[in-house]
């Protein structure tokens, strides 16, 4: 494919992505199911979690691409289902007996309304605790940054929010701080980093109708598709858990040909608490790979600053179009609008999944055996 077709599978808004991924699956055959939130997005179309389940294979592999748990990013997860939906095959193997199942929009109301968050501003990325206890507290230091973080007011043109930072950051360190704000808070329900006080509903969509899109396949790889952390276009997958002996046998065999760099719960630089991918790891009865696939876009301290805006934007003017100058600037860090880095990241993303692909047709051959 040339560049240009690569980035022409990114969509200019979450109706859009909808309706292509919709249509494409529908093309290839593929089995479609819609699971709905009781949110409307901007021009009051519906929103839901779209899943797409490839036909005929009852094997004991399968393949799961998901995007935009953070809903935002869920614009590079689009295109890259997207991309696979179009294609003729996706490695050169026999699929007959591997399970895809490509999961759209996974927190369609941050995808459509351009935030990180749900409609309850909740980082679903940090609301997968297995034990309810655990939907409590913060880190002891985000109490004293939250009125830094969340400022009581709507956003100015000009704001003092660098030199006001600083002390943190000098006191802190940049690592400290950052750790502080990320690693998810449930003590402040509007602001950053919320983890919520309960499980929200797309999680328990995909709790309850796992195992239904899964079949009966005992072997799992699953590559959940995430936008903003580290070098401008590059790749780095991340676990956040501990990978068993099996586990890491097996994500060197899928990916460690593609080149990127693989990082897991003892050297992430933070570690998120109620985290997707620890979640999904710990299924049990199967053989289940969990990889974030993390595409750098803008700066660490370019992210905090668009974030803290749109937050400050939503919570004082709920209402404000996508349109919104403030919506813009999330869009573009989250999803730059360069061709170079769409063509890059779906192309990498390409490959991981073939790298994935492969892996699960190896097993299912020595299965046979």
């Amino acid at each position: 494919m040339s560049q240009t077709s690569l980035a022409d599978f990114f969509s200019p808004d979450y109706a859009t992505a909808r309706r292509r991924f919709r249509e494409a699956a529908t093309r290839r055959g593929w089995k479609l199911s819609a699971y709905p939130i009781a949110e409307l997005g901007p021009a009051g179309e519906e929103l839901t979690i779209d899943v797409a389940v490839s036909p005929g294979s009852s094997g004991e592999q399968a393949l799961a691409v998901s995007g935009g748990v953070h809903g935002v990013e869920g614009f590079l997860g689009s295109a890259v289902q997207l991309s696979l939906l179009e294609r003729e095959r996706l490695v050169d193997t026999d699929l007959a007996n591997i399970r895809v199942v490509l999961i759209h929009g996974f927190n369609p109301y941050g995808f459509a309304w351009l935030r990180r968050t749900n409609e309850n501003n909740v980082d679903l990325n940090r609301n997968f605790h297995r034990d309810p206890a655990d939907f409590l507290g913060a880190p002891p230091a985000y109490a004293q940054l939250d009125s830094l973080l969340n400022p009581s007011g709507a956003p100015r043109r000009w704001e003092l929010f660098p030199l006001k930072l600083a002390p943190a950051v000098l006191r802190h360190g940049f690592d400290g701080l950052r750790r502080i704000i990320v690693e998810g808070q449930h003590e402040f329900p509007q602001g950053l980093f919320f983890g919520g006080s309960e499980p929200q509903l797309s999680r328990t969509i995909f709790a309850e109708h796992l195992d239904q899109w899964l079949g009966g396949a005992s072997d799992v790889a699953h590559l959940d598709l995430h936008t903003g952390l580290g070098r401008w276009g590059e790749c780095q997958l991340l676990c956040d858990y501990l990978p068993s002996p099996l586990q890491r046998r097996r994500l060197q065999r899928a990916y460690g040909a593609v080149g990127v760099d693989l990082l897991d719960a003892e050297h992430l630089p933070y570690l998120p608490r109620g985290g997707f991918g620890a979640w999904c790891a710990a299924r049990p009865n199967r053989n289940y790979l969990y990889a974030c696939a993390e595409f750098g876009t803008y700066s660490g301290y370019q992210m905090l600053c668009g974030m803290r805006r749109e937050n400050q934007l939503h919570r004082f003017a709920s209402d404000a179009p996508v349109t919104h100058p403030v919506k813009r600037r999330i869009k573009e860090l989250y999803c730059p609008s360069s061709i170079e880095w769409r063509r890059r990241t779906v192309e990498c993303a390409g490959r991981l999944v073939d790298g994935a692909v492969r892996m699960l047709a190896e097993l299912g051959d020595e299965g046979a055996r």
